[in-house]
């Protein structure tokens, strides 16, 4: 019995070890060094009244391509100010209490916070986003691209957010990958959302379900197994043109 499980032992260890040089082979033909996924989580309800979503966890994580490691994170809860009080079914849903919202931030401050995250890391890291270019404006400079999980979260809840609360959204999320569409087109299969493309891949969800930063690592390890699997990572989804360039201090002051 004990040679069979050292048996499996090495067999796994092949598997990884194989994972991991296929990873570096892929990593080599991507577009981006660097990877941002997010994963809103928002006020919600049983019922369909006509209510705008309010964003109540904001998180980011930062994949790195080449290795597949999560090199930082970005993470706050936000205080709803159309609807302060969230349902039952929202705090089931999601697992964040009322106490974590009220302790939280207004949106506006939320982004503050967010691009000075984001500034952070350009520094560090030598980061330049760009639509989706493989042309860097600078031998060092390393782009990045935002993903989300549809284009829900970027295209839908915090653009009319920030359109209804009179906020200014930073330019830089108005491009993105969307990993559903990305997936469905690499594998051709339809995934019955996050958990089922993960478990379609034999991949188990790490965490809690509707924690936005579960998800959002969860999304990321999707990801990467993308990259592994030799899928280059393209943006899907742009608002607008946007050149590649640094968060500039006064975006800062939101």
């Amino acid at each position: 019995m004990a040679t069979k499980r050292l048996a499996r032992c090495g067999v796994r260890a092949q598997w990884r070890s194989a994972r991991a040089r296929s990873g570096a082979r892929a990593a080599a033909g991507q577009r981006f060094a660097f990877l941002i996924v997010l994963d809103f989580e928002t006020t919600c309800w049983g019922d369909r009244g006509r209510r705008g979503p309010e964003i109540i966890e904001f998180p980011a994580v930062l994949l790195n391509t080449s290795t597949g490691a999560l090199e930082s994170e970005f993470h706050t809860y936000v205080q709803p100010q159309e609807h302060p009080v969230l349902s039952e079914f929202c705090t089931e849903l999601t697992g964040i209490t009322q106490n974590q919202v009220d302790e939280g931030v207004p949106l506006n401050i939320c982004l503050s916070q967010f691009l000075k995250w984001i500034q952070k890391i350009q520094k560090e890291k030598k980061i330049i986003f760009s639509a989706d270019s493989q042309s860097n404006s600078t031998s060092e400079a390393k782009t990045c691209a935002f993903v989300t999980w549809t284009d829900w979260d970027l295209g839908v809840c915090l653009h009319y957010e920030c359109k209804r609360k009179q906020l200014r959204k930073p330019d830089i999320l108005n491009s993105w990958i969307d990993l559903k569409a990305t997936y469905r087109a690499f594998y051709n299969r339809k995934p019955k959302g996050l958990n089922g493309a993960l478990q379609d891949l034999g991949m188990a969800f790490e965490g809690r379900e509707h924690s936005g930063l579960d998800d959002s690592r969860n999304t990321a390890r999707l990801a990467w197994r993308l990259i592994c699997d030799g899928c280059v990572l393209k943006v899907t989804k742009s608002l607008d043109k946007v050149s590649p360039y640094f968060v500039s201090p006064h975006l800062l002051a939101l």
